[in-house]
């Protein structure tokens, strides 16, 4: 019998050709000085709020894991601090903690605000950056919203020059609006192809392997920075002590007790956490009271103190006990 003639169809050789292409996972971290956008990208990649965000330096202590989820692709977003000269012990032990994560992720992005001059602390990072060879690079220009397109296209030019004069080439450079939701797209595009052939490695549907006391903890600490910015900027961590579910509840009625300690430096700054008669600690537990309770889908009792863990960033005994 002759041979059956068959028009080639291009779309089903497309669709043949993506469903024989090999499944890819793995691990992405975001680097760029504080506040240069980071986890609002990884909080626009995931679509929903994993890292805590906030305008203020040095909030992301933890490495908070966004989890990427794509027919072709798994990215494991690894969130690091911010890298900087470190002043305390904290600083230093956060800065190695950067650098652990750098030598074990298998694309770097280097943020970079489109409506601030790179500074000499952009410099201090791409060269470190410089010195791992292997690990592919994407420049990540954020908050491109921000400008107009000649100054974006300064940008993109200024990175592309700092990396030929430290002896190497990015591997992308993308401008992003994670705000306007511009580009998030495109950059999960660029990066799914530059990671290793490997099975999903988290189920389906999580977000982020941070243990949940962790998240709670960070959701109650970036509520306490909200009103006092100013006054105590890095001197507040929060530890969660228990999470428990209250007994004797029907099952349709569940309710979580979650009992926390917010831990200041100094007895003078407790009155700013608490406020006038204690206002301002009740604003941060009906605040963070309300993103737990989206974050763990249960209703949440929750019972906020205020301690004092005398200069607890300087000392090492302290530092542990505050999970650093």
């Amino acid at each position: 019998m002759g041979a059956m003639s068959a028009r080639p169809n291009p779309e089903a050789a497309a669709q043949q050709a993506e469903n024989t292409a090999p499944h890819r996972a793995g691990f992405a971290c975001f680097v760029g000085r504080p506040n240069a956008g980071k986890s609002t990208l990884t909080n626009a990649l995931v679509g929903q709020k994993v890292a805590i965000t906030s305008n203020r330096p040095q909030t992301t202590r933890h490495t908070v894991r966004g989890i990427v989820h794509r027919p072709d692709a798994q990215l494991i977003l690894v969130d690091t601090p911010g890298l900087h000269k470190p002043r305390t012990l904290l600083g230093e032990r956060l800065n190695d903690v950067v650098r652990t994560t750098w030598a074990e992720v298998d694309v770097i992005g280097f943020c970079l605000p489109a409506d601030q001059k790179l500074g000499p602390g952009d410099k201090y990072i791409v060269k470190e950056l410089a010195g791992i060879k292997k690990t592919p690079k994407i420049a990540i220009i954020t908050k491109s919203d921000l400008v107009e397109s000649k100054q974006l296209a300064e940008q993109l030019l200024a990175v592309s020059r700092l990396g030929e004069e430290l002896g190497f080439e990015w591997t992308e450079i993308i401008p992003v609006s994670a705000v306007k939701d511009d580009q998030v797209g495109l950059l999960a595009d660029l990066i799914a192809p530059l990671l290793p052939e490997s099975p999903p490695l988290y189920p389906e549907g999580d977000l982020t392997d941070e243990p949940e006391m962790v998240m709670v903890a960070e959701l109650i600490r970036e509520a306490a920075l909200e009103g006092v910015r100013d006054e105590l900027p890095h001197s507040i961590a929060v530890v969660v002590e228990e999470m428990l579910p209250r007994e004797d509840r029907p099952a349709d009625k569940p309710l979580l007790d979650i009992h926390a300690n917010v831990y200041i430096e100094r007895p003078s700054q407790k009155g700013i956490i608490i406020g006038p008669k204690g206002q301002r600690l009740k604003d941060v537990g009906t605040k963070s009271r309300k993103h737990i309770e989206a974050l763990l889908g249960t209703p949440v009792f929750l019972d906020l103190h205020v301690k004092v863990a005398k200069d607890w960033q300087r000392d090492p005994k302290q530092l542990r006990k505050l999970g650093f």
